[in-house]
C-alpha cells in the first residue's frame, strides 16, 4: 500500500500543456511542492533535475517517474501529470512521454524510496491502468484510478 496522503487531487494535473522535459519537471515540482509548507518549487525542481542528470527517469511506453530524496520531507509524496500530448523525455525507448508520476521521499529514506519506485513501476507496467489514466478527463477520475488500483489508507492505522 501507498503511505497515507501519498497523492491527492491537488497534486494531479489533467491535460497539462507542458511540451519539454524541463517544463514537465517544473510542473511536477510545482505540484510536489504543495505537499509541504517547507517545500518550494525551485528546490524540488533542482532535486528532480539533479536526479535526471544521473540518467533519464523515462521508463518507456509513455511513462516517466521523476523522483528525488529531499531534506525536510518527512513522508513520501507523489504527484501526477497527464500531458495533452507526448513530449520528449529521453525515455529508454526514445518514445514520447504522456504520463508523469513525480515522487519525493525523505533524504534518508533509501529503502522506502526503492520500494515506492518498484511499486510505481509495476503499477505503470499495467497497460490497462495506463489507458485508464490516458482516458480520464478530470483530477478526481485520475485520483480514483490510483485509489482503485492501490488502496490508500485514510490513516496510518488503516
Amino acid at each position: 500500500m501507498f503511505p497515507a496522503n501519498f497523492i491527492n487531487a491537488e497534486r494531479i494535473s489533467v491535460a497539462n500543456p507542458a511540451a519539454s522535459k524541463k517544463r514537465i519537471l517544473e510542473e511536477i515540482a510545482g505540484l510536489l511542492a504543495t505537499a509541504s509548507e517547507e517545500l518550494n518549487q525551485g528546490t524540488v525542481f533542482d532535486k528532480l533535475l539533479e536526479r535526471e542528470r544521473l540518467g533519464s527517469t523515462g521508463l518507456g511506453h509513455g511513462i516517466a517517474l521523476p523522483h528525488a530524496r529531499v531534506a525536510g520531507v518527512t513522508e513520501a509524496r507523489g504527484a501526477f501529470i497527464q500531458l495533452q500530448s507526448g513530449a520528449d523525455f529521453d525515455a529508454i525507448d526514445q518514445k514520447p512521454v504522456d504520463l508523469v508520476f513525480g515522487l519525493l521521499v525523505p533524504e534518508e529514506a533509501t529503502e522506502e524510496h526503492l520500494q515506492l519506485l518498484a511499486k510505481l513501476a509495476t503499477l505503470f507496467s499495467d497497460e490497462t491502468f495506463c489507458q485508464r489514466l490516458r482516458k480520464s478527463q478530470d483530477r478526481e477520475a485520475l485520483l480514483q484510478a490510483f485509489i482503485q488500483q492501490e488502496p490508500i489508507p485514510k490513516s496510518a492505522n488503516g
